[in-house]
């Protein structure tokens, strides 16, 4: 019997120590150490783990770059189509276990910071006026669009609400249209325009749309009679330098600190990566990951150095951008209540 009972506490102390030296508990998930194993960098996603990504094309497809250029097994990526985003991050099993997408539908979507929480804002702008005769538009002279249309791609969305925002930070009178009988001339009016409707024949004084069509729609009409040519920055507008949080990252409150940790350094690395990586090499990594049969947002033929820096990636960290992320919600709530929420203090990844 005393013999039986030492073998049964030697075998239960192998395990234990199994356990414990493989750094995993039992379930199979990461050791709560500070850093996810014995000998690893806190920066090192868990060998053993691999966590899914997802991103719209387009901008905050871009942000992605340097870490698909790093490589690894630890980060699955997918560049899907933007109208989809938003199904990896719901239902009862979301698929994505860390999912880049616009700041206001990740506020209404998971604002409460129950299921997933944000680590930080990767793009910060990427709109643009256009125009073929009017002037460059700035803070100082952003009054003269009154009595003038202006032409705005995605007008019910982040883009049209975004130029409400910053006509109200400018105090300046403006009223959304549909036809040439309600222009006012006391005040912007604003029409919603399709992008292939982004042309000089189409009438509007002024253009608002996004890269890459913008510089598409600029090096279009260089030989033509009227030519398109830039016309004021809609993120400067707003804020400076800073532009404004327009795309964000979030991750599953399940996922490791490790695992987060590992992802938000490979972003905190990307504008630096994009201000010197060739174009074609950037847009290369994105194909390889694109959703089959998705037509790209970017490629060799418009991606190029000023469309990247047009697209303003640049990481700001969840702790660092929560007032500017509060801020800039509570004035897309002025302009549409529907348009956003108001997001808790546990929406903000705080690691």
């Amino acid at each position: 019997m005393k013999k039986a009972a030492m073998i049964l506490t030697a075998a239960i102390c192998a395990a234990t120590f199994c356990t414990a030296a493989c750094g995993e508990t039992g379930n199979g998930s990461p050791s709560d150490s500070p850093n996810g194993s014995p000998n690893g960098s806190p920066n090192d996603a868990p060998a053993d783990s691999v966590y899914s990504v997802y991103t719209p094309d387009g901008a905050p497809a871009l942000s992605l770059a340097y870490a698909i250029s790093e490589g690894g097994d630890a980060f699955d990526y997918h560049v899907v189509d933007s109208a989809t985003i938003t199904t990896y991050v719901t239902g009862n099993a979301p698929a994505a276990d860390f999912c880049i997408l616009p700041l206001n539908a990740a506020s209404k979507l998971l604002g409460t910071g129950e299921t997933y929480q944000m680590l930080g804002t990767v793009t910060n702008g990427n709109l643009f006026f256009l125009t073929t005769e009017g002037e460059n538009l700035t803070s100082d002279n952003l009054s003269s669009l009154v009595g003038k249309t202006v032409g705005v791609v995605q007008l019910a969305n982040v883009p049209g609400l975004t130029l409400q925002v910053v006509l109200n930070q400018y105090s300046v009178a403006y009223q959304v249209v549909t036809s040439d009988a309600q222009k006012a001339a006391d005040k912007v009016n604003l029409l919603a325009v399709d992008a292939t409707n982004v042309t000089p024949a189409h009438g509007c004084d002024y253009y608002l749309c996004p890269e890459p069509a913008a510089t598409t729609k600029i090096n279009g009409t260089a030989s033509a009679p009227k030519q398109f040519r830039l016309a004021g920055n809609l993120q400067t507008l707003y804020g400076g330098e800073d532009g404004y949080p327009q795309a964000v990252l979030v991750a599953k409150k399940t996922v490791s600190a490790q695992a987060k940790g590992a992802l938000i350094e490979k972003m905190q690395g990307a504008a630096e990566y994009l201000r010197t990586a060739a174009p074609a090499v950037v847009s290369g990594l994105l194909d390889g990951k694109r959703t089959e049969g998705l037509t790209p947002a970017f490629t060799e033929k418009n991606l190029n150095a000023t469309v990247i820096a047009n697209c303003s990636v640049r990481f700001v960290s969840a702790r660092d951008g929560k007032d500017r992320v509060n801020a800039f919600l509570g004035k897309l709530i002025a302009v549409n209540p529907t348009a956003a929420k108001s997001v808790s203090d546990a929406f903000f990844y705080e690691g």
